[in-house]
């Protein structure tokens, strides 16, 4: 009985480590020249969120009276 345990283990560990394979790759392949490659770059090191900046000068206008737009 622990010969046929060990060696389901040892199926289940095969079939993981193919699983863990796949994704790598499919990660690879869905990242690659992505995201991550900008970020390396520097592409949006000088962009600012001035979305977030507007909303509180709204917000502190609406607060003191004055019109949001």
């Amino acid at each position: 009985m622990a010969e046929s345990a060990k060696k389901v283990a040892e199926q289940a560990e095969e079939r993981l480590e193919q699983v863990a394979e796949t994704v790598r790759e499919r990660f690879d392949r869905i990242s690659a020249g992505g995201f991550t490659e900008k970020i390396r770059e520097g592409r949006f090191a000088d962009q600012v969120d001035h979305g977030v900046d507007r909303a509180r000068a709204d917000e502190r206008r609406k607060k003191q009276g004055g019109s949001a737009s």
